[in-house]
């Protein structure tokens, strides 16, 4: 029986395992680094032992020091998560040596099938050898891992190399296995999966699917379960194929087998030997908690001969601190609030232990008010999980919790994943897997509420002893600046203290008080919520919130900077210059000249035009935080500019 469990992970799958811990009575046991020393897995397990460095190849991919925690804090069981060791099977097999239960597959299980090159091969498929002109496009891919690292796209031969050094290196710091290989790559499809569940009995579950179309950078954005529009005989088909994949590898616990659905067949894609990322979608319409069937599974217990039934429907969405409309930029900075608020309970719905929140409504997350979102790891802030008897219900419940949930901090993908939920190819499910490709810069655009900053504006000057009570002689109205973080568009506002109060032209000003403003625009009542974060400002409506810089009233001078300048579009480090590059050298218009790594994504800055590179700053492992002097290109002078900075 298992006592104490550590997690060989961090942020929001180690809270999510620790609650199924705390329901089944289980002491828990975190592992952290010195960047998540002050983290919400360490403060909420019962123990946690620290992992010298912050980088994950010095921690969290460390297996022989996760091991050694697991020992010194007394722990009887590890749970690896997902990504970093999750399909290790050297480290599941360490694990095992060390007298530990491991709460997953077997590691002869996770060796046929985590390598996704040996998996294709154990499915009757093989990944492509010599690429040619005629099998374009194709796709890199990470032989190890997920979650969209270590993947390109390749339509152009001259870019293979380029793709597979930079997946190469993408994969062996995401997972500590650079090997990748190179299959075709098939457009216009849905990314459907199957969860399995198997006991060591010869009981193997498939607990229905998942649709995960809706990507950005081969990373999943918007996943739900039952995947919609699946005909009977496909359905069964994928079912059959998923058992076939548990049943060749002698599986236990969980795992999902993963699919492209193009022209009515379903191509094979690999299987993950770990959970999910998208598991709660299938514990919201299974009415089960994986994290306990895999715990149950490990200490030997059988599962029932057959599944419980499914109902309803339940789609996720994945919060990312990112910037959609910079290329998906990942973002940094202190999340000064983070809450989604319920939405009317629904009869009947699934009990799952270890699932908190409002019925029908769930909040998975690593972060609580004030934490600090860093460089080092995922940019996934929380899943915002939504169930309904039906799939338009759980839709809309989903954009409608989206819409209303405070996230104040640094730029999410928040507004993108509530017009993602309200598309018509989406509510329709027509989705395919090009759908960012085709939407993402409509989806992104900035929408700033108009009457935000006048809102703030408002709020900031009420009771304020400066104005010293009404004006009985007009004079100049007051003025304030502000510029609005979406579109960093820069907005005056003007407004006077009467004996009625404070008004302000074009609009009639019905309540203020330092926090809230209510207003009167065009005969339609708004209200808002204001709240402020030193010279940052959030002003949340019913439709969103919209963040605001306070501005000093005279425009400070622009730094300068010489033409050409290369900045550091994000905090991160730098991994690698172009081989050659030095100053005095030549370089042309949108060439790669350095690569910064962040949040476990590697992100490249282009030489901004043709010309010569007079300066050059950065050098591998150097730390950069955002705006920092990379490179000086010095362009020819009849050069147009080009984009400096493009994220992979």
């Amino acid at each position: 029986m298992i006592t104490s469990l550590l997690v060989a992970n961090r942020g929001e799958i180690a809270c999510r395992v620790f609650r199924t811990c705390r329901e089944l009575g289980i002491a828990t046991v975190a592992v952290y680094s010195d960047a998540d020393a002050d983290a919400l897995h360490v403060r909420e397990a019962d123990t946690a032992v620290r992992l010298p460095g912050s980088a994950p190849g010095e921690t969290y991919l460390r297996g022989d020091l996760v091991v050694k925690a697991a020992q010194a804090a007394g722990a009887d069981a590890v749970h690896p998560g997902y990504g970093f060791l999750s399909e290790n099977a050297g480290f599941a097999r360490a694990v095992q040596d060390a007298g530990l239960t491991w709460i997953g597959p077997p590691p002869e299980a996770i060796e046929a099938m985590a390598s996704k090159t040996r998996a294709k091969e154990l499915m009757g498929l093989a990944p492509l050898g010599e690429v040619t002109e005629a099998d374009l496009p194709v796709l890199v891919k990470a032989a190890a891992g997920g979650g969209g690292r270590g993947m390109r796209v390749v339509r152009d031969m001259a870019d293979l190399a380029g793709a597979l050094a930079a997946a190469r290196a993408e994969a062996a710091s995401a997972f500590g296995d650079g090997e990748v290989f190179v299959e075709p790559y098939i457009e216009g499809g849905r990314h459907v999966e199957v969860q399995v569940m198997a006991d060591a009995y010869g009981t193997v579950w498939t607990l229905g699917t998942r649709d995960c179309t809706l990507q950005r950078r081969h990373q999943k954005v918007i996943e739900e379960s039952p995947a919609p529009g699946l005909p009977p005989e496909l359905l069964a088909e994928l079912h059959d194929r998923a058992v076939r994949a548990a049943r060749v590898t002698e599986y236990r616990g969980a795992g999902t087998v993963e699919f492209l659905v193009a022209d009515g067949r379903a191509h094979f894609l690999e299987m993950n030997t770990r959970l999910q990322v998208e598991h709660p979608v299938t514990e919201a319409v299974f009415g089960v908690d994986l994290v306990a069937l895999q715990i149950q599974v490990a200490e030997g217990h059988a599962l029932a001969k057959e599944p419980p039934p499914a109902r309803g429907h339940a789609v996720e969405a994945r919060l990312y601190a990112e910037d959609p409309a910079a290329g998906w930029a990942p973002q940094t900075g202190t999340l000064h609030r983070l809450n989604v608020p319920g939405v009317p309970d629904l009869p009947d719905l699934p009990d799952v232990p270890g699932v908190p929140g409002v019925p029908g409504v769930r909040l998975d997350t690593g972060y609580t008010d004030g934490d600090t979102i860093g460089v080092h790891y995922d940019a996934m802030l929380a899943k915002v999980i939504a169930y309904a008897p039906t799939r338009t219900e759980a839709v809309r419940k989903l954009a409608g919790a989206l819409e209303r949930a405070t996230v104040h901090g640094p730029v999410t993908n928040r507004d993108l994943l509530v017009r993602s939920l309200r598309h018509p190819e989406f509510t329709g499910a027509r989705m395919d897997t090009g759908f960012y490709d085709r939407y993402a810069a409509a989806l992104a655009a900035a929408a700033p509420d108009p009457h935000a900053p006048l809102a703030a504006a408002l709020a900031d000057a009420h009771g304020r002893s400066r104005f010293g009570g009404w004006r009985n002689l007009r004079s100049r109205p007051h003025l304030k600046r502000y510029r609005t973080e979406a579109d960093a568009a820069e907005h005056e506002v003007r407004y006077d203290h009467t004996r009625d109060g404070l008004t302000a032209e074009g609009v009639r000003v019905l309540a203020v008080t330092p926090t809230h403003v209510e207003l009167e625009v065009d005969g339609v009542r708004r209200r808002f919520t204001v709240t402020r974060y030193g010279d940052r400002v959030h002003v949340t409506t019913a439709r969103g919130d919209t963040a605001l810089a306070a501005l000093p009233l005279l425009p400070e001078p622009a730094a300068r900077r010489a033409p050409g300048s290369l900045l550091a579009p994000m905090p991160g480090t730098v991994v690698r210059v172009a081989e050659g590059l030095a100053e005095g050298v030549s370089v042309t218009a949108g060439q790669p000249l350095v690569w910064l790594e962040a949040m476990k994504m590697e992100h490249r800055v282009c030489a901004p035009a043709s010309g010569t590179l007079t300066a050059l700053h950065a050098a591998p492992g150097r730390q950069v935080e955002v705006g920092a002097l990379l490179a000086v290109v010095q362009a020819t002078s009849s050069e147009p500019a080009a984009v400096p900075e493009e994220s992979v």
